[in-house]
């Protein structure tokens, strides 16, 4: 086997199409274009609160995000709680990105261990990933819960990922597609590989990456597991 011992996958957008959350924002009366904007002020709120120095939970950050999305939309109070309930509840029924299940297989069949570290909730990436049928392929699902609330980039949540798999930072290397990601798990020392699904580049401000890849399957192969 070539490449890390673990791999330590991000969820959100790395491994889910969260571009099946537009629709809900429709429902209730958002438009989908702001998917984009809800969410990255959904991690700039998070990030911001773990640089203050509080824990952040993922729900309730996400869910004020809405909130402010709602009332800039002029939709009534009064059908607020519902709304968030609609849109948050979808997060466990999301999808994965089409290229996912054969890099994941080939990963895990090539004798990779597979982890998730999420922002978010590890009960929501076990869900996302089981109804995907790649349960098996995960050895664990981690969120930043066990970090103390820590949100990525911050270096406990990447030192809880070695902790709870045992292994340096050397062993491991982070996989994802957000660059502030990469640039974090690269200053905590582990290998880094950038899923690089947009045309955006890389910012010449974060830290190099190791690896980029067009998809999960062109990773799989330049870690040796490819058919």
């Amino acid at each position: 086997m070539l490449g890390p011992e673990v791999l330590v996958f991000d969820v959100n957008e790395t491994l889910t199409d969260m571009s099946a959350l537009a629709p809900r924002l429709a429902d209730v009366g958002l438009p989908g274009r702001l998917l984009p904007e809800w969410f990255a002020g959904v991690l700039r709120d998070g990030i911001a609160l773990t640089l203050a120095g509080g824990p952040a939970d993922f729900a309730t950050v996400a869910r004020d995000a809405l909130l402010t999305h709602l009332a800039r939309e002029g939709v009534p109070p009064a059908d607020h709680e519902a709304a968030t309930d609609h849109v948050l509840g979808a997060l466990p029924e999301l999808p994965v990105h089409p290229d996912v299940p054969e890099g994941v297989r080939a990963l895990h069949g090539a004798g990779h261990r597979l982890v998730t570290l999420t922002n978010g909730s590890a009960d929501t990436s076990r869900a996302v990933l089981g109804r995907a049928g790649l349960a098996e392929c995960f050895e664990a699902h981690l969120d930043v819960a066990g970090a103390g609330g820590r949100w990525k980039p911050a270096p406990e949540a990447y030192a809880y990922a070695l902790r709870e798999t045992g292994v340096p930072a050397a062993a491991a290397t982070l996989v994802a597609v957000h660059p502030w990601d990469i640039d974090g798990a690269a200053r905590a020392g582990l290998g880094t590989a950038w899923l690089r699904r947009t045309p955006v580049p890389y910012p010449s401000a974060a830290r190099p990456v190791d690896r980029t890849a067009d998809s999960m399957a062109d990773l799989a192969r330049r870690l040796g597991a490819g058919g």
